[in-house]
């Protein structure tokens, strides 16, 4: 019964004194204007005004829809203006789901700067995605995607965003610390440390042990980078991590990082999305900024 544009006229003849500049302000005819107002007053039963010449004065019904207008209209145009915000991509939230234990840290540093440029944008990581983050792409659950090891299907887009190389990490005095790189019988008799992940989704397995049919003499995990290198510092173990990461580590942790094999292993991290996404601003401007080089 009681719409918008009755709220807003009521305000604006508040505001103005008058029909005539009151229409005149909200792009209406005075008779339109009049119109409205007296359609509104029949379908309520009661007067909204009482004319004394040229004057209006609120009656108690106009008051009363005068201090809903002054209650309602702000907040209806401030969610308008937070909902084009949204549709035009400068409001939301970015849903991020993570593959990998060592992406997490490199998102870490993408984040810091994203949350800065869009102060309107949160972001929330989830990082239960164990390698089901396509499935989590179309459903909806998250955004965007990380991931190392990107599985193409139509409706999605992957692009590479960092470079970096898998190397082998030892202890500053361990036996192959002295050497170029490592061949995969160098971990023979070697303990060999990683994050929690299967082997079969492993680079150090699936690149580098299992094309040379060999095995470490152990495979221990562990969830957490710093204990990681603290194991291999002490000589408890190598470990195979990105070389980026080892080195933000530098100095923290006596360690040496060789290459997996004389050429290396050289992976990528992709982001992954939504193909009908890639429009939005905040999405689009996580992709530029995650092409950026990371700080140490």
């Amino acid at each position: 019964m009681i719409e918008r544009s009755h709220l807003s006229i009521i305000r604006e003849v508040e505001r103005q004194g008058s029909l005539t500049a009151a229409a005149e302000s909200l792009c209406l005819t005075q008779s339109a204007l009049s119109h409205s107002m007296r359609k509104l007053e029949h379908l309520l039963g009661t007067d909204v005004w009482l004319r004394e010449g040229r004057s209006l004065h609120l009656t108690q019904a106009g008051q009363y829809l005068l201090d809903l207008a002054n209650r309602l209209l702000p907040q209806l145009e401030r969610a308008e203006e937070q909902l084009q915000q949204y549709a035009s991509g400068h409001r939301g939230t970015l849903r991020i789901g993570m593959e990998c234990h060592p992406c997490y840290e490199w998102l870490l540093r993408v984040v810091s700067p994203y949350l800065d440029a869009w102060p309107d944008v949160d972001v929330d990581v989830k990082q239960k995605f164990q390698f089901g983050g396509i499935g989590a792409l179309f459903t909806h659950e998250i955004d965007l995607l990380v991931t190392p090891d990107p599985l193409y299907r139509p409706g999605l887009h992957f692009e590479a965003v960092f470079d970096y190389e898998q190397v082998l990490v030892v202890a500053s005095e361990h036996r192959l610390a002295q050497q170029t790189s490592v061949q995969p019988r160098d971990l023979l008799d070697e303990v060999l440390i990683t994050y929690p992940v299967e082997a079969s989704r492993l680079d150090v397995f699936t690149l580098f042990l299992n094309p040379a049919n060999t095995m470490p003499k152990l495979h221990k995990t562990i969830e957490t980078t710093d204990i990681m290198l603290q194991m291999v510092a002490s000589n408890r173990g190598v470990a195979a991590l990105p070389r980026w990461l080892v080195e933000t580590f530098q100095g923290r942790f006596d360690v040496v990082a060789l290459p997996l094999g004389k050429n290396g292993i050289h992976k990528q991290i992709y982001l992954g999305a939504r193909e009908k996404d890639l429009h939005t601003e905040y999405l689009h401007s996580f992709f530029q900024l995650s092409r950026q080089p990371i700080a140490g």
